[in-house]
């Protein structure tokens, strides 16, 4: 408890992947949605209803909240690399929406990232980072594997609400086999579909965590197979594999990194949610035809 004088910490801080968020809204089981002027909003009314539905969530008890979304699609990433994920290929009426989105968030009383040459990921691991000596536990809410590497024992921790399951430190070593700080690496050898990372052939998820659970990172990794201190089935390919393609697996590794030492632009008090703004927010459902959701928030500014 604080003491006299002292400003509470705050007991959490939510730090929500608003791309995937719109993602998953978009392709999910709800019914499409348009607004008066026949716009696809299917993906921006099931955002604002999953944030809503987390912000009256009293297990989870949101004090402090960041949303974060990719706008555009394509990042620093994408000029290094052409295999990157990128916009191609994304339904229109999906990608149409992104800068609604945004303003939706707005309208709840929500801090919004808007990231360009960085990624979504890239802010919500600086700002994880950034704030967690500042609160009892980061939560970030996204089950992408990328951002397992900033979890750090209980402190800053991932959660999945569409499966109700949470990933702490040890979480992460017992899913993939690896710390935290070994997921770049992993990734790198591994690949990752979602991101167009492709990995190195002949390397599997099993092979890559018996490594690195042992070494840590790629250049630990002796180049003699001999040396290996570890089982590893079929090392000699594997270890010539590693040889052949290190300066790729280096290439993938900086393209998996996320960036911890952003400028999160403001302070840990600008991220306090002290309940939806009425006004915009009703202007908001209004101008979209949204009747249902003008009653949905429980904790108005």
């Amino acid at each position: 408890m604080a003491g006299d004088g002292e400003a509470a910490v705050p007991a959490r801080l939510h730090l929500v992947d608003g791309t995937y968020e719109l993602f998953r809204a978009h392709f999910s089981k709800r019914p499409d949605r348009t607004d008066p002027a026949g716009r696809d909003i299917k993906a921006t009314v099931g955002l604002v209803s999953s944030l809503l539905a987390l912000l009256d969530d009293e297990a989870e008890a949101v004090t402090h909240l960041g949303v974060a979304f990719d706008r555009p699609i394509e990042s620093w990433r994408n000029e290094v690399f052409g295999g990157y994920k990128s916009s191609e290929g994304v339904d229109p009426a999906l990608l149409a929406q992104l800068a609604d989105a945004e303003v939706a968030v707005g309208t709840l009383g929500v801090h919004v990232w808007r990231c360009e040459r960085v990624e979504a990921d890239d802010q919500l691991a600086s700002a994880a980072v950034r704030f967690a000596p500042e609160v009892g536990q980061v939560r970030i809410l996204t089950p992408d594997k990328d951002l397992a590497q900033v979890v750090q024992g209980s402190r800053i921790i991932q959660v999945d609400r569409s499966r109700g399951t949470e990933r702490d430190e040890d979480a992460v070593r017992e899913r993939f086999g690896v710390p935290p700080a070994a997921i770049p690496d992993l990734l790198a050898l591994v690949g990752d579909v979602a991101d167009g990372i492709p990995g190195l052939p002949g390397i599997g998820a099993k092979t890559a965590a018996t490594l690195l659970g042992h070494y840590g990172e790629l250049e630990a990794i002796p180049g003699d197979p001999a040396d290996w201190e570890v089982p590893v089935r079929g090392a000699a390919r594997i270890a010539a594999s590693l040889a052949e393609r290190r300066d790729e697996a280096l290439r993938y590794r900086e393209l998996t990194r996320l960036a911890t030492e952003l400028d999160p632009g403001v302070a840990l008090a600008d991220l306090a949610f002290d309940g939806v703004p009425q006004g915009p927010y009703l202007d908001w459902c209004d101008a979209l035809g949204l009747g249902q959701l003008r009653d949905r928030p429980r904790r108005w500014a």
